[in-house]
């Protein structure tokens, strides 16, 4: 789940009130409303910037899928076994690929909190 930084604190502080986990309170609070004991009006339907949001985490995950790929062909070149043909040419590639994913995760995270902050704000 995403929250915005505001929402974060105020689920934090709340938990920390009750002295018990954010995760244990957001549970309970989400179960209640499933048990229909909490009559409280939720915010509207889900919206464009939901599902921009949704679409931005999957990419997230494939970019690091993708630089968790290169991290492993740089450790497995960088581990001292002989250097066949290419093999600095495929580090140094590599390299650069993480390097590319690090900057599209970071991209894209600021994307996402944009976003968050912009849904919450309206």
């Amino acid at each position: 789940m995403r929250y915005s930084a505001g929402e974060k604190a105020a689920i934090l502080a709340k938990a920390r009130s009750l002295n018990i986990a954010a995760a244990h309170y957001v549970g309970a609070v989400v179960m209640t409303h499933l048990d229909g004991k909490l009559n409280v009006a939720l915010p509207g339907q889900r919206t464009s910037i939901d599902d921009l949001i949704d679409e931005l985490a999957a990419l997230r995950r494939e970019l690091a899928g993708i630089g968790n790929n290169a991290n492993q062909i740089a450790r497995k070149l960088n581990a001292g076994a002989a250097l066949h043909a290419g093999d600095l040419a495929a580090l140094a590639h590599a390299e650069r690929i993480q390097q590319s994913v690090a900057a599209s995760i970071r991209h894209l995270a600021h994307t996402a909190n944009q976003a968050v902050r912009h849904e919450s704000a309206s």
